[in-house]
């Protein structure tokens, strides 16, 4: 553990330093982020690699090929972020808890890729963030949410937010679960210490929203991730 961590954290530092002048540079000639979110997939493979973790994805050829989508994933750990970024083969954008952005460089980046932050205090505000990323949806961008709102070790789901299945329903577009396991291993809440791990994801069918309400949304996306874990 205490090798991995120096690992992680000695060439990971100067890896992101190193990155982000990229970052800036793909920031300004494509002001739509998306230069600067592939930039972000690599730092996430460089980033798993250092830290030792297995990925098995299974399930990749349910996303479909054309159209924005809304990928909602249950929230087991910090390393589900760069998981995701690592492995999924479209280019979208975070919707993330606000202080999320307020890390030097990779909030910086988030920002400059147009990643949306979400006020979990303000509903309001909340609010706005949503039409934000209703915004991005109708302009053909895919968005990844983690409905459970937090981060949660716990073998059972903890309940969903409906921001996300609100913003599915107005949207129109089809709900993608995303079921990961693994990832609490990699790095424990509240610790600094990296370990390697397995990591395993499970990508489930698309869920059609046309007609659908919100309740029933969020049900039945509940229990694709659940069936998802029980797979894993």
């Amino acid at each position: 553990m205490f090798l991995r961590t120096l690992i992680v954290w000695g060439i990971g530092i100067p890896v992101t330093l190193f990155l982000f002048p990229f970052a800036l540079i793909g920031f300004l000639v494509d002001r739509r982020g998306n230069a600067v979110h592939s930039i972000g997939a690599l730092w996430s493979r460089i980033l798993l690699f250092l830290s030792g973790v297995h990925l098995e994805v299974k399930g990749i050829e349910n996303i479909p090929l054309h159209g924005p989508l809304i990928f909602a994933a249950n929230h087991r750990g910090a390393f589900d972020i760069p998981v995701l970024q690592a492995r999924l083969p479209v280019q979208f954008r975070w919707v993330a808890k606000r202080g999320l952005f307020k890390i030097p460089f990779v909030g910086w980046a988030m920002s400059m890729a147009g990643y949306i932050g979400i006020d979990t205090v303000n509903a309001s505000s909340a609010m706005k963030s949503i039409e934000r990323a209703a915004d991005r949806i109708q302009a053909g961008t895919s968005v990844v949410i983690f409905p459970e709102g937090t981060r949660n070790e716990a073998p059972a789901l903890l309940p969903f937010k409906r921001g996300g299945f609100l913003l599915a329903v107005k949207s129109g577009v089809p709900v993608v679960p995303v079921s990961i396991e693994g990832t609490d291993r990699v790095m424990k809440r509240g610790s600094l210490f990296i370990s390697s791990a397995e990591v395993r994801v499970r990508i489930g069918r698309p869920i059609k929203t046309k007609g659908a309400d919100e309740a029933g949304l969020m049900a039945a996306a509940k229990k694709a991730i659940e069936k998802g874990l029980a797979s894993l």
